[in-house]
């Protein structure tokens, strides 16, 4: 069992998500950087696909009941026990009756926790993780705050300290931080300078950033084909006829900030998509803080295909040097 002394800013239970309901309209939640997750839990000898605790800007206090095997990724999120550092992206011991605290975020957004056993909570819709909007998954559908009790799995025979991931396996964005996007089924609705402009600009981060999506800023305002609207568009010529939205689409109301739908995004609106950030590109928003810069790189097909089996065989090498 853990406790909650302090959730920090904003600590919540997350897992893979929960697949399957994006057609109801319940995204598919889950950690923000799956990659940084799946390498939490190998480090402690859970299944990939585990609890943790996705802690964004400001790492939690919590007070341990048991022994356990704990381990840290994502953000440089300095993880202390009894005021000693730990070092990240290896597994490390902690004492029934030590508290985990954490120094202060030295670069990234989120860092996950994971505790050998895995977080042990009721799963909804068979995931344990934490959706606010829908009140699903986590403790009463929420973040943590001061004075919850979190159940622990049991610890498998696989979990010791010492592990540790190499350092070449430890994704994060760079400065600027580049993201690919394939173009998508509006994007015949730019003019083809809007388009490349797109592409030529560089954007910042605003600071409109959380588990839904992803606003940009400091581009050009997009301008569309002329043409006339049809019913039910709106009079705006970035608004469409209510359409889908895929994971990772961005959207670009009125044509000024585009927004990058991420795991808690709504799965269908009104307004045009210009395309779609490539998946092995988006765990790497998860980690991008307020006004960091980012540059927009437009691929295609084979390109965003061969990017997500690079990122398999980051994985697969993860599970064969830890065992």
């Amino acid at each position: 069992m853990l406790k909650i002394i302090n959730p920090g800013l904003s600590t919540s239970i997350q897992d893979l998500g929960r697949p399957g309901y994006f057609h109801l309209g319940i995204p598919m939640s889950g950690a923000m950087d799956r990659f940084a997750l799946r390498a939490a839990n190998m480090l402690v000898g859970n299944p990939e696909d585990a609890a943790g605790l996705e802690a964004v800007f400001m790492g939690p206090e919590i007070e341990f009941t048991q022994d356990a095997i704990v381990a840290v990724t994502g953000a440089d999120l300095p993880a202390k026990i009894d005021g000693d550092i730990r070092e990240p992206w290896t597994s490390f011991e902690v004492r029934k009756g030590q508290v985990l605290k954490f120094d202060y975020l030295k670069g990234g957004a989120r860092a996950y926790i994971a505790i050998s056993g895995g977080i042990a909570t009721e799963p909804n819709l068979g995931s344990r993780a934490t959706y606010p909007i829908g009140a699903l998954g986590g403790i009463d559908g929420r973040a943590l705050i001061a004075g919850d009790t979190v159940p622990v799995g049991d610890q498998g025979s696989t979990a010791r300290a010492g592990r540790r991931i190499a350092d070449d396996l430890r994704r994060g964005p760079g400065t600027p931080a580049r993201l690919r996007v394939l173009p998508g089924l509006y994007w015949h609705r730019l003019t083809e300078a809007a388009g490349q402009g797109f592409f030529d600009d560089e954007w910042t981060v605003a600071a409109e950033a959380d588990r839904m999506g992803y606003r940009f800023k400091g581009g050009r305002k997009l301008e569309f084909v002329e043409r006339e609207q049809p019913f039910g568009a709106g009079a705006d010529p970035s608004n469409i006829v209510d359409g889908c939205y895929s994971y990772g689409s961005i959207q670009v109301p009125g044509g000024t900030e585009p927004i990058v739908l991420h795991r808690d995004a709504v799965s269908g609106g009104g307004y045009f998509t210009l395309g779609a950030i490539i998946s092995a590109d988006m765990d790497l928003i998860g980690q991008l803080q307020p006004h960091t810069p980012v540059k927009f790189e437009k691929v295609d097909m084979p390109t965003a295909l061969a990017a997500r089996a690079d990122r398999k065989a980051m994985l697969q090498r993860m599970r064969q040097e830890l065992g």
